[in-house]
């Protein structure tokens, strides 16, 4: 083990749940020396997601493990690396990654974390850390969920196409027959699946938003957008598909959508709907917790982590129904050892990735911003953008 730098505190401020539905607390933390294998990160920003929410009102998995330290992103400089830690990560390299909450070793919400290399990626040059910090656990949920939930191959590297070639002729026309729904592509999780989708060549994705988002759903790689505000969306999505079997007969017996991602889990504003298009075969990939009733001032949040028990005996024989378990990614192991330390960064850096639209959170105070954030997604004020702040008093 490491011994702490000598500017580094013996004890740091971090944000957490005291108690399920009360408002959040700061306490103090031993600041702890990595251990082989990791860094100690000085944590600078953090972005905060539904799962806060989750754990901060609907009390998921939360019970009576308190304090729970938050945060599932962290953004910063390493000061100090573990003994024979061979990631090549460096001091005053800066680094990003999605981490465990809940673990005062490592969770965003405070200012020193003590991190595996493997869950760390350096920021590329010229990437501001503001961006880079709102990527990684969306990003590493839309690959997890692409590959473990659909089973949809994404290799890595990725090989440039070569036009002429009918093999490639062949794949393409492969993954043009795969239709993948989007529901909720406005969500942070949701731009990145059709990110990723795009660059490993999947080009009939079909995306569920509000109106106003359309135009940079196609952009990032939508063919069709539908607005869920607009009248019948479901009706609309099921027109467009009869549409396409009528020009493609040849598809009888597959379902019309074979695949299907929920990045929102609400089980009224999506589930139920996504019943009346998934068909037998259709893979439905959904993001955990389903919302039963969302939290509001003055009502809990009631959530359910197994989907196979939402809407019993609505969905059609047949339909493949899949609970998206992030935290699991890394038993995929060539994931584990590329996603966060190769790939993330690659994509960032080549720009095949575009950051979400930031909203940055302001408050004289670390806890200021992190409760500031936190009522920002339980009053559902957030469309289209990540919620990223400063941990850092001294950092701007």
């Amino acid at each position: 083990m490491a011994s702490l730098p000598a500017f580094v505190p013996a004890t740091h401020p971090a944000v957490a749940i005291t108690s399920p539905g009360k408002p959040l607390q700061l306490i103090n933390l031993p600041t702890i020396p990595p251990s082989p294998g990791e860094v100690l990160v000085h944590v600078t920003h953090t972005s905060s997601s539904p799962l806060d929410l989750h754990r901060a009102s609907g009390d998921l998995h939360v019970h009576n493990n308190t304090p729970f330290v938050m945060g599932i992103t962290i953004g910063g400089t390493v000061v100090a690396v573990g003994p024979n830690t061979a990631s090549g990560l460096r001091v005053g390299d800066r680094v990003f990654g999605f981490v465990n909450d809940g673990s005062e070793r490592e969770a965003g919400f405070q200012a020193y974390a003590t991190v595996p290399a493997w869950k760390l990626g350096r920021v590329p040059e010229g990437i501001d850390i503001r961006d880079a910090v709102a990527v990684p656990a969306n990003l590493v949920t839309a690959v997890h969920t692409v590959v473990q939930d659909l089973g949809l191959p994404l290799p890595w590297p990725v090989v440039p196409p070569v036009p002429s070639s009918a093999a490639e002729k062949g794949r393409a026309k492969e993954k043009e027959d795969k239709i993948v729904l989007v529901w909720g592509a406005a969500s942070s999780v949701g731009m990145y699946v059709l990110q990723v989708l795009r660059h490993w060549g999947y080009r009939h994705v079909l995306a569920v938003a509000s109106g106003k988002h359309h135009e940079a759903l196609k952009e990032l790689g939508a063919r069709q957008c539908f607005d869920y505000r607009e009248g019948d969306v479901v009706g609309k999505v099921l027109g467009y598909l009869e549409g396409l079997e009528k020009k493609e007969n040849n598809k009888e017996g597959r379902p019309r959508v074979p695949y299907i991602v929920d990045c929102i889990g609400s089980k009224e504003g999506t589930l139920r709907p996504l019943t009346r298009i998934a068909d037998k075969g259709s893979r439905v990939a959904v993001m955990l917790p389903v919302i039963n009733v969302h939290t509001t001032k003055d009502q809990k949040s009631e959530l359910e982590m197994d989907v196979g028990k939402v809407l019993v005996g609505e969905w059609k024989n047949g339909v493949e129904l899949r609970g998206v378990r992030t935290f699991l990614y890394h038993q995929n192991e060539f994931f584990k050892h590329h996603l966060q330390p190769e790939i993330v960064p690659a994509l960032l850096e080549q720009r095949v990735i575009k950051p979400n639209k930031l909203r940055m959170v302001e408050g004289k105070t670390l806890l200021d911003r992190a409760q500031k954030a936190l009522d920002l997604l339980r009053d559902q004020a957030v469309s289209g953008e990540k919620l990223v702040w400063r941990v850092a008093d001294d950092i701007y």
